[in-house]
């Protein structure tokens, strides 16, 4: 069996690190892998293709902004990934993110329908079926059609013009008669509201969630970190975010809480905090991203809590890292976290309800959890090799069926 991945990046983010190692879970049964991908750094491995420069990217941006069509451009990088699937002939194309400017999704959708070729689409956002933004909120234009966009800039970028009636329109098409496709989404939460969607109408959707590294992420020594951050007997509350100064993920909350909370009792770590550091509450320790994995395992095992606090999360890593190292969850419902999570090991209350996560964070911080249990339970359900397999037997599947 031969599969090509395409995807925004490569061993970057949690899209890129899902479509590594399903690259090598195909490698280490036998099978050949490729992948393509769109942007930052050039890989040297053998089989993984950069198939967009940046600046093209940066001209398809460009594009999007002054013309609100988001899905239209990257005419070379487009024509770079069909003329691979052609050359390299692979039996399934699994499809993952292609938002981040890269490609022509239309185009390459139209090409994969008209020749027949066997596809995978997983939605790790809900662009592919609203249309247009990754995540809607509040707002249902996507079940009937989209325009008069009440969040244009976030959901298109668009500076002026509203296109979005178009583009559903055009997604629309893209995906009608598509008859060699399969639908992942990384939650039943996610799953369902593509079902809802006019663009995905007799397409099925099945669910699987996302992977994690549990070899990484599992309970670890915190001795260094508790010296480095001078923390003795406080409450460890862990907020960890790709970007704390994005709104949608509610750090707002967490500096809120934090100045509740006595500083003497409770500290905060900010993993991910990229904003100016003056004016923080004094129990507020924040820290810049880190792309060391294990340190991040580092300081979920330091935590007491892990909290999320953003508006939507199709899946929420972040929540099984947590678990697998075995730090319990809490936080705002966000549609795919409290799906995910393990019930017994996590509590989630409305959005914008702080002062009912006020109450959790008091009461969860007051438990006795046994990490080792929590980790062991966690591992089980969040494993890479159990995503990498179930990607597996969705590939088969679709195999047979076309035969």
């Amino acid at each position: 069996m031969r599969v090509l991945q395409l995807n925004v990046v490569y061993r970057r983010g949690s899209t890129g690190m899902i479509v590594h190692w399903i690259h090598d879970g195909l490698k280490r049964y036998g099978h050949d892998s490729i992948v393509c991908y769109g942007r930052k750094r050039v890989s040297k491995e053998e089989n993984v293709f950069k198939i967009s420069s940046e600046f093209e990217a940066k001209f398809h941006a460009l594009l999007t902004r002054l013309t609100g069509r988001m899905y239209l451009y990257s005419f070379f990088s487009t024509r770079k990934a069909i003329s691979l699937i052609k050359f390299l002939k692979p039996d399934i194309v699994h499809v993952h993110c292609l938002n981040g400017w890269f490609i022509n999704i239309h185009k390459l959708f139209d090409f994969l329908k008209e020749g027949n070729i066997r596809t995978v689409l997983t939605l790790h956002a809900e662009f592919m079926f609203t249309g247009n933004c990754g995540h809607s909120y509040d707002c249902d234009k996507w079940r009937t059609g989209c325009g008069k966009c009440p969040n244009l800039k976030e959901a298109t970028t668009s500076l002026i013009l509203d296109r979005t009636a178009e583009e559903w329109q055009r997604m629309k098409q893209s995906l009608s008669g598509f008859e060699k496709l399969a639908i992942i989404a990384v939650s039943e939460w996610l799953a369902k509201r593509a079902r809802l969607s006019p663009i995905f109408e007799e397409l099925p959707v099945t669910v699987i969630w996302n992977g994690v590294d549990t070899d990484v992420f599992r309970p670890v020594a915190t001795e260094r970190l508790k010296k480095l951050h001078k923390i003795d007997d406080q409450k460890v509350i862990l907020h960890v975010t790709p970007a704390f100064s994005n709104p949608s993920k509610g750090g707002q909350y967490v500096l809120e809480l934090a100045r509740r909370l006595d500083s003497k009792l409770y500290k905060f770590i900010i993993v991910g905090y990229n904003l100016r550091k003056g004016n923080l509450p004094a129990n507020v320790i924040p820290v810049m991203h880190t792309s060391n994995l294990l340190e991040l395992s580092e300081y979920y095992s330091l935590a007491d809590l892990t909290l999320l606090t953003s508006k939507r999360e199709t899946f929420s890593l972040v929540t099984a890292e947590s678990l697998c190292c075995g730090t319990p969850v809490v936080g705002f419902r966000a549609g795919g976290p409290e799906e995910i999570a393990m019930k017994d090991y996590s509590e989630f209350v409305n959005y914008d309800d702080i002062d009912s996560l006020e109450v959790v964070i008091k009461t969860w911080s007051r438990r006795s959890s046994y990490r080792s249990d929590i980790s062991h339970s966690a591992s089980a359900l969040y494993s890479k090799r159990r995503m990498v397999d179930k990607y597996l037997e969705t590939y088969r599947r679709l195999l047979e069926s076309s035969l």
